[in-house]
């Protein structure tokens, strides 16, 4: 899944992709069906367990990227990313649920931080294998060779995931954590009204920031001067704070409450779109790129942990599997307007309208969640 971002300038190239429009069709593909996807997977995972959809997101995407590898024209290359994306679906509604609430609540935070290293290592690893793969055998198939060799990783991990969770042990994990979510006290009272402010922040503020990270890589090759490979390796700039800040977040999260951080980090996210205007291919693009996605890792757990705090359990999956989905679908539906953008007015104007709206929401959103408290220290005030 991580490919199609670094891949994005050499498929746009291949396919002989003109426009900003119908090139941001390649990342909103795979978005709308990822995001149609996470919507039944929820249900599933409250209904039948997490197992199956674990399984089915991680065998699935290998499978699926395989198909993305083999394709022959533009058709193709969408409906396989849109298969691609529908299968992702299934992960994380069923393992983000099964993490917290294997933990103490005072342990979410770090939890949830730590489960993070291993998707943004994927997409630290990614810019990386698809720059050397790219360079080795050139761009015409370097590409697909990307896709292929990061299948076989893929299909190792989701049989590992299947076997551990289907042996005793594993089961017997499952199934105590089902059980310690039915005991779980209702969420504090005004949960409603913060999730429906924090999914409408996420779909206003999260799809303008979502919007601008496809055309990243494009921005570095068309106005900075940076070679596809070039461009694509960069991404991993980008993700490398994941290896790490994911659980930093958490552990601030488990410390000083995760609304202090959403709102903190809401708030910087538009400030760095801003900045993009600023720089020039060299250092200044690489620090901004290193702190973008240091918020981006930083924010990732803490909203987990509030979502995690503010649903009723029994319902954790559906709500995660509507947060997935929505994400994936702004980040899809504000994709296409931004490539149009792009055309009539540059990327400077795109900046400008993403931070300025990406900040707005920010501080409205704040009114609405600021007195939320996580779960356990309520637990703590009650005992």
């Amino acid at each position: 899944m991580a490919l199609q971002q670094p891949l994005f300038p050499t498929m746009r190239d291949y396919f002989k992709i003109e426009t900003y429009t119908k090139a941001s069709t390649i990342p909103m593909a795979f978005a709308l069906a990822s995001a149609t996807g996470q919507l039944p997977a929820g249900w599933f995972a409250d209904r039948f367990g997490p197992v199956p959809l674990i399984m089915i997101g991680t065998l699935g995407v290998a499978v699926a990227g395989v198909l993305v590898g083999l394709s022959a024209n533009f058709v193709m290359l969408i409906i396989t990313l849109m298969l691609m994306g529908l299968l992702s679906g299934g992960y994380h509604p069923a393992a983000t649920p099964l993490i917290s609430a294997s933990v103490e609540p005072q342990l979410r935070g770090r939890a949830l931080g730590f489960h993070l290293v291993g998707g943004n290592a994927a997409f630290f690893v990614a810019p990386i294998v698809a720059a050397a793969v790219v360079g080795a055998f050139g761009e015409e198939s370097g590409w697909r060779y990307s896709f292929f060799i990061l299948a076989v990783p893929t299909v190792v991990f989701g049989l590992i995931f299947y076997v551990y969770l289907s042996r005793r042990g594993g089961k017997a994990h499952v199934e105590k954590v089902k059980q310690r979510i039915t005991e779980e006290r209702p969420p504090q009272p005004g949960y409603k009204r913060r999730l429906i402010a924090f999914l409408t922040m996420m779909i206003l503020g999260g799809g303008i920031g979502m919007s601008i990270l496809p055309f990243l890589t494009l921005y570095m090759t068309d106005e900075l001067g940076a070679s596809n490979a070039m461009a694509g390796g960069l991404m991993a700039v980008v993700f490398s704070s994941g290896l790490w800040a994911g659980p930093l977040g958490g552990y601030i999260s488990d410390k000083i409450g995760s609304v202090k951080v959403i709102i903190a980090t809401g708030l910087l996210s538009g400030v760095l779109i801003y900045a993009f205007k600023l720089v020039e291919l060299g250092p200044s693009l690489y620090v901004l790129l290193f702190f973008q996605g240091l918020i981006m890792a930083l924010r990732m757990p803490v909203t987990e942990v509030f979502i995690m705090t503010q649903a009723p359990g029994k319902h954790r999956s559906k709500i995660f599997g509507i947060y997935y989905s929505t994400m994936q679908y702004t980040g899809a539906i504000f994709v296409l307007p931004g490539g149009y953008l792009l055309e009539r007015f540059g990327f400077d104007t795109m900046f400008t309208w993403a931070a300025v709206g990406v900040t707005i929401v920010a501080v409205i959103t704040a009114f609405f969640i600021y007195d939320a408290r996580d779960h356990y220290r309520d637990e703590t005030q009650v005992s």
